[in-house]
C-alpha cells in the first residue's frame, strides 16, 4: 500500500498573518499597494499580505536556499514584481503552500535578514 502525503492548506488568516507580525519587536504595520498589509522594521518591509484573485496571498523575503527549494512548490512562486527585479521574495498564494507553522517560521526568517541589514546605529535606536 502505498503512503499517502497530507498537505496542509494555507489556514493562516489575514488577521492570523498581522497579529503574528505584531507580535515580531519594533515592528510597523501600513496598508499601501492596493490594500495590502505591508509590514516593516527599521522602515524595510520584510512581509506583505495581499490578495491574490480574491484569496490572501503572503509575502516574504527568502534565504537564497530557500528561495531555490520553495519557488517551484505547488502553493509558491516567486513574489511578483520582487522577485522580477532581482529580489529573492516568495509568495505563498495557494494550495498545498505552507502550513502556519512554516508559513510563520518564513516571516521571522525575514524578519531577521532585514534587522540584520539595518545599520548599527539604526539597530541600536530600535533597541534590536
Amino acid at each position: 500500500m502505498g503512503r499517502v502525503f497530507r498537505y496542509t492548506s494555507i489556514m493562516l488568516t489575514r488577521d492570523d498573518f498581522n497579529a503574528f507580525c505584531t507580535s515580531l519587536k519594533q515592528t510597523t504595520h501600513v496598508v499601501q499597494w492596493g490594500n495590502a498589509d505591508v509590514w516593516k522594521v527599521g522602515g524595510k518591509v520584510f512581509a506583505i499580505a495581499g490578495w491574490n484573485d480574491g484569496a490572501d496571498a503572503y509575502v516574504f523575503k527568502a534565504s537564497d536556499i530557500a528561495y531555490e527549494v520553495l519557488q517551484d512548490q505547488p502553493g509558491i512562486r516567486p513574489a511578483p514584481y520582487m522577485a522580477s527585479r532581482g529580489m529573492k521574495w516568495l509568495q505563498v498564494y495557494g494550495e498545498p503552500g505552507l502550513s502556519d507553522k512554516e508559513l510563520k517560521s518564513h516571516i521571522s526568517l525575514s524578519y531577521d535578514m532585514v534587522v540584520a541589514k539595518l545599520t548599527k546605529k539604526k539597530r541600536s535606536e530600535l533597541n534590536l
